[in-house]
């Protein structure tokens, strides 16, 4: 979510390599691709909405309103919707117990549209207080490890709960203090999107050099290496790069997935 969507596409095509492509959904949505693959959306609505630019990580669904009375049952929360579009589908922004913000979406999705391969996002993260405890909402929710041809399966790992698609590792569930909010914004409970770079030296420059600022330290673990970053605007994402071979670090974050 953008305030003006020139900016956006400005800063993300020259920090990702992106190109941009016009959204099913009106004059205010554009879909970032990378290699020609569909990778994220923009919609430059957060002035019109008054609402805090960001990345949101949508969640596909059978049934947007079944999705939210789950939500509520469960103790998340309605922000907005489910709404229709006039282009097709149905969507909501929610949040979980925790404060946690996603949406969930009905409706079509391109084929080619994943996390986890080639230049699309990474992985996903989510920060939470107890990953075990938002592992139970999420399943119940989304129906993870449900069975169902297609379903994600879950299984814990190392203190995190590990979301895979197929053999694709999509999203980690991490458990922390988020006590710390209040002086570290970045580490309140929240979806993180991990976006790829060749080299996270050059994209951290070219980033700062447009705007936006790093608000978290390097950190590394024996492959890869990541940083948390805003945007001009605010709208928070982490670069992710692998390091090279020969070189390698601690790290007491999670290690990042590889797909």
């Amino acid at each position: 979510m953008a305030r003006d969507l020139h900016t956006a596409q400005r800063f993300y095509g020259a920090v990702l390599g992106w190109e941009f492509t016009p959204g099913r959904l009106g004059e205010a949505f554009t879909v970032a691709r990378a290699e020609g693959v569909p990778v994220a959306g923009i919609g430059a609505l957060a002035g019109d909405l008054g609402v805090a630019v960001e990345w949101t990580v949508y969640f596909a669904v059978e049934d947007a309103d079944v999705a939210a009375s789950r939500i509520r049952e469960r103790s998340g929360t309605i922000a907005v919707g489910p709404l229709s579009f006039a282009a097709g589908g149905r969507g909501a922004l929610v949040a979980d117990p925790d404060g946690a913000a996603f949406g969930i979406w009905e409706g079509p999705v391109s084929a080619d549209w994943r996390v986890g391969k080639g230049q699309a996002p990474a992985w996903l993260e989510l920060r939470t207080r107890n990953a075990f405890d938002a592992a139970i909402f999420y399943g119940g929710v989304l129906e993870w490890a449900s069975g169902r041809v297609g379903c994600c399966e879950v299984s814990y790992e190392n203190d995190q709960v590990v979301l895979r698609q197929g053999e694709d590792p999509v999203a980690r569930l991490c458990s922390g203090p988020v006590e710390t909010a209040d002086h570290a914004p970045h580490a309140r409970p929240l979806w993180r999107v991990h976006f790829r770079v060749p080299a996270l030296e050059p994209a951290i420059e070219v980033a700062t050099s447009l705007g936006g600022r790093t608000v978290s330290g390097i950190t590394s673990n024996a492959t890869e290496q990541w940083v948390a970053v805003r945007d001009p605007d605010g709208g928070l994402f982490t670069l992710n790069a692998a390091l090279p071979l020969g070189l390698g670090g601690e790290s007491k974050a999670p290690p990042p997935l590889l797909g």
